[in-house]
Protein backbone atom coordinates (compact mmCIF):
# COMPACT_ATOMS: atom_id res chain seq x y z
CA UNK A 1 0.00 0.00 0.00
CA UNK A 2 1.16 3.49 -0.74
CA UNK A 3 1.88 6.26 1.75
CA UNK A 4 -0.73 6.59 4.46
CA UNK A 5 -3.00 3.79 3.19
CA UNK A 6 -3.28 0.84 5.61
CA UNK A 7 -3.48 -2.70 4.24
CA UNK A 8 -6.50 -4.30 5.91
CA UNK A 9 -7.01 -8.05 6.30
CA UNK A 10 -9.38 -10.46 7.98
CA UNK A 11 -6.64 -10.82 10.65
CA UNK A 12 -6.14 -7.13 11.50
CA UNK A 13 -9.73 -5.91 10.91
CA UNK A 14 -10.73 -5.85 14.59
CA UNK A 15 -7.66 -3.84 15.60
CA UNK A 16 -7.48 -1.47 12.62
CA UNK A 17 -11.20 -0.80 12.00
CA UNK A 18 -13.50 -1.90 14.84
CA UNK A 19 -11.24 -0.64 17.64
CA UNK A 20 -9.90 2.44 15.80
CA UNK A 21 -9.94 5.69 17.74
CA UNK A 22 -10.48 7.65 14.50
CA UNK A 23 -13.02 7.12 11.70
CA UNK A 24 -11.91 4.57 9.08
CA UNK A 25 -12.53 4.59 5.33
CA UNK A 26 -12.27 1.14 3.74
CA UNK A 27 -11.79 0.62 0.02
CA UNK A 28 -12.93 -2.92 -0.81
CA UNK A 29 -11.04 -3.84 -4.01
CA UNK A 30 -9.35 -6.58 -6.04
CA UNK A 31 -6.28 -6.49 -8.32
CA UNK A 32 -8.25 -7.56 -11.42
CA UNK A 33 -10.86 -4.80 -11.01
CA UNK A 34 -10.44 -1.96 -13.54
CA UNK A 35 -12.65 0.54 -11.68
CA UNK A 36 -10.66 -0.23 -8.50
CA UNK A 37 -7.47 0.85 -10.28
CA UNK A 38 -9.22 4.06 -11.37
CA UNK A 39 -10.20 5.00 -7.81
CA UNK A 40 -6.89 3.96 -6.17
CA UNK A 41 -5.06 7.29 -6.72
CA UNK A 42 -8.04 9.16 -5.26
CA UNK A 43 -8.00 6.95 -2.16
CA UNK A 44 -4.24 7.51 -1.77
CA UNK A 45 -4.63 11.29 -2.15
CA UNK A 46 -7.40 11.41 0.47
CA UNK A 47 -5.30 9.27 2.83
CA UNK A 48 -2.65 11.98 2.79
CA UNK A 49 -5.19 14.79 3.03
CA UNK A 50 -6.97 13.31 6.07
CA UNK A 51 -3.87 11.85 7.75
CA UNK A 52 -4.35 12.08 11.53
CA UNK A 53 -8.10 12.75 11.22
CA UNK A 54 -9.20 9.49 9.60
CA UNK A 55 -7.60 6.17 8.75
CA UNK A 56 -7.79 5.10 5.11
CA UNK A 57 -7.39 1.41 4.33
CA UNK A 58 -7.76 -1.05 1.47
CA UNK A 59 -9.06 -4.58 1.81
CA UNK A 60 -8.40 -7.05 -1.02
CA UNK A 61 -11.70 -8.93 -1.31
CA UNK A 62 -10.07 -11.94 -3.01
CA UNK A 63 -7.61 -12.46 -0.15
CA UNK A 64 -10.03 -11.58 2.68
CA UNK A 65 -13.40 -13.20 1.97
CA UNK A 66 -14.50 -13.24 5.63
CA UNK A 67 -14.81 -9.48 6.04
CA UNK A 68 -16.17 -9.08 2.51
CA UNK A 69 -18.96 -11.56 3.24
CA UNK A 70 -19.67 -10.07 6.67
CA UNK A 71 -20.40 -6.66 5.12
CA UNK A 72 -22.21 -8.04 2.06
CA UNK A 73 -19.78 -6.73 -0.53
CA UNK A 74 -21.29 -7.66 -3.90
CA UNK A 75 -19.63 -5.10 -6.16
CA UNK A 76 -16.24 -3.45 -6.10
CA UNK A 77 -14.99 -0.92 -5.57
CA UNK A 78 -17.12 -0.37 -2.49
CA UNK A 79 -16.07 2.40 -0.10
CA UNK A 80 -17.37 2.16 3.47
CA UNK A 81 -16.91 4.70 6.25
CA UNK A 82 -16.73 3.31 9.79
CA UNK A 83 -17.07 5.30 12.99
CA UNK A 84 -16.76 3.58 16.37
CA UNK A 85 -16.70 0.25 14.49
CA UNK A 86 -20.07 0.86 12.77
CA UNK A 87 -20.77 1.60 9.10
CA UNK A 88 -21.92 5.22 8.74
CA UNK A 89 -21.74 5.62 4.94
CA UNK A 90 -21.29 3.45 1.85
CA UNK A 91 -20.49 4.24 -1.78
CA UNK A 92 -20.43 1.63 -4.56
CA UNK A 93 -18.55 2.05 -7.82
CA UNK A 94 -16.12 4.71 -8.95
CA UNK A 95 -16.85 7.94 -7.10
CA UNK A 96 -15.75 11.50 -7.84
CA UNK A 97 -12.99 12.73 -5.56
CA UNK A 98 -15.22 15.51 -4.16
CA UNK A 99 -17.92 13.00 -3.21
CA UNK A 100 -15.47 10.89 -1.21
CA UNK A 101 -13.89 13.97 0.36
CA UNK A 102 -17.33 15.16 1.57
CA UNK A 103 -18.15 11.69 2.92
CA UNK A 104 -14.95 11.71 5.00
CA UNK A 105 -15.21 15.36 6.06
CA UNK A 106 -18.78 14.82 7.28
CA UNK A 107 -17.61 12.02 9.60
CA UNK A 108 -14.34 13.27 11.10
Amino acid sequence: MAGNVVELTDANWEQEVVNSLVPVVVDFWAPWCGPCRIIAPIVEKLASEFNGKAKIGKLNTDENPGISMKYGIRAIPTIMMFKNGEVVDTRVGVQPEDSLRRMIANNV
